[in-house]
């Protein structure tokens, strides 16, 4: 198979890759998760954002939690439909899983850096961890006049995301070097919000709830997972030293996969394991 052919695009998991650039931002000191939208000048377009939106920390948009309900890009249905009012929360009291937090992010990123996302991921993890599809063509932004902000969206390989996944399973280190600081992938890995599967840490879905509260889909506890519309999943299991990826391609099926189903999959792969 060659290599465009085996791509298929991760949507929603984009943000955990995100995590590990920022990761290595902030162990360099170039991005600093106290400071708010305001230090670091960020608003949006008309309706801009309001003073107490402005408040919102980089920490607030990587938890989803910044209350900033702007219009954004690349939305599915649900996730507009879901969108809580322009100011019903302030900055750091709710979870939503937000698409101009993660648009945000990205431009922060860049401003920080001053590289582009899918240049930078080739280098900082692509390129040490061997990834054997990913180049930085394969990346895309989407953009729209509603925001400043654009969607980066990337493609990849099965094979080059369960090294992702691998990377993230050894606490960023591949073979002897460290590639993103292990207490970024502990705590990027640790619930911080209660979901219905589970939690939310920094931009990675968590098995284990923030108040340990039960989960109506349950995934391993410790696991945690990129996960992807249509059913992009890249699932890490730590107590078990596994990774499970899924993938969907739409322009071959029109099936997708839920979560639910995921959840059920995953459970079935635990189940079948070996006893220690």
């Amino acid at each position: 198979m060659g290599r465009y052919n085996a791509q298929v695009e991760p949507d929603s998991c984009r943000k955990s890759l995100l995590n590990s650039l920022i990761g290595i931002a902030v162990a360099e000191g170039k991005i600093n998760l106290g400071d708010t939208l305001e230090k670091l000048g960020i608003d949006d377009n008309k309706p801009s954002l309001t003073p107490v939106e402005k408040q919102a920390t980089v920490r607030d948009l990587l938890e989803a939690r910044s209350g900033v309900y702007h219009p954004t890009v690349y939305e599915t249905k649900g996730m507009m439909e879901q969108k809580p009012p322009r100011g019903s929360h302030a900055p750091g009291t709710f979870w939503y899983y937000n698409n101009w937090d993660f648009n945000a992010l990205g431009y922060i990123y860049e401003s920080a850096t001053a590289t582009k996302i899918f240049e930078a991921f080739y280098r900082e993890i692509a390129q040490p961890t061997g990834m054997q599809d990913f180049r930085p063509t394969d990346g895309r932004y989407i953009t729209s006049a509603d925001t400043r902000f654009p969607a980066y969206v990337f493609e990849m390989s099965a094979r080059d995301f369960a090294r992702f996944a691998l990377l993230y399973l050894h606490g960023g280190r591949w073979n002897n070097a460290q590639v993103v600081p292990q207490d970024w992938v502990k705590a990027s890995t640790q619930p911080y919000s209660d979901t219905d599967s589970g939690g939310y840490g920094y931009l990675w879905w968590t098995g284990d709830s923030a108040s340990g509260a039960q989960e109506r889909i349950p995934f391993p506890k410790g696991s945690f997972w990129a996960e992807g519309h249509l059913g992009q999943y890249a699932v890490v299991v730590p107590s078990l030293d596994l990774i499970i990826v899924n993938r969907v391609d739409e322009d071959m099926t029109k099936r997708t996969v839920s979560k639910r189903q995921m959840s059920q999959m995953v459970r079935m792969v635990v189940a079948a394991a070996p006893p220690n």
